[in-house]
């Protein structure tokens, strides 16, 4: 059996947010422990020119949602990126993870020769479908939620490679 596009994009999106869902849970338990205080953690950033990490999770969640919206073939929803506290962001996680699992693969499947085009103010990218997938979506989701994990552990939150890939289904 071939793998779909389904199986290539939507579980892997939503085991990853969870992940990281779980990951914020224990960055907001540790701050809380250690008495730092929470806009400290989600203003971080490790470099003065990246994104700190309340934004890394923005993008995240941007990368998922676009990802399943534009392979069905739907409008994008719109999220404000405001979100300034934990609980904004596990509730901005939540709702990336029911838009996406919204999804059935034959929403998702035969979606690989679709013509996706993003605009940028100085550019525009066209992809097909899978080229999307594999050579925008995934690289890109997988950089922040990595620099997420990344910028926590830099700052000594106690969590590993498990936490970051997740215990086996």
């Amino acid at each position: 059996m071939s793998l779909s596009m389904y199986q290539a994009s939507i579980p892997q999106l939503q085991r990853m947010l969870g992940n990281l869902a779980n990951i914020l849970e224990t960055a907001e338990r540790w701050a809380e422990a250690k008495k730092i205080d929470p806009a400290v953690l989600l203003n971080l950033r490790l470099a003065p020119d990246m994104f700190p990490l309340k934004r890394q999770v923005q993008i995240a969640t941007d990368s998922a949602k676009g990802c399943a919206a534009r392979l069905a073939g739907v409008e994008v929803p719109s999220y404000p990126d405001s979100e300034e506290t934990f609980a904004e962001l596990q509730a901005r996680l939540q709702k990336t993870l029911d838009f996406i699992g919204s999804f059935t693969p034959a929403q998702i499947d035969g979606s690989e020769d679709r013509q996706i085009v993003l605009n940028f103010p100085s550019m525009e990218l066209k992809f097909s479908g899978r080229d999307y997938l594999f050579q925008f979506v995934q690289p890109n989701f997988y950089f922040h939620v990595t620099t997420a994990y990344t910028i926590l552990r830099h700052n000594g939150l106690e969590i590993g490679k498990m936490d970051y890939i997740g215990r086996p289904a």
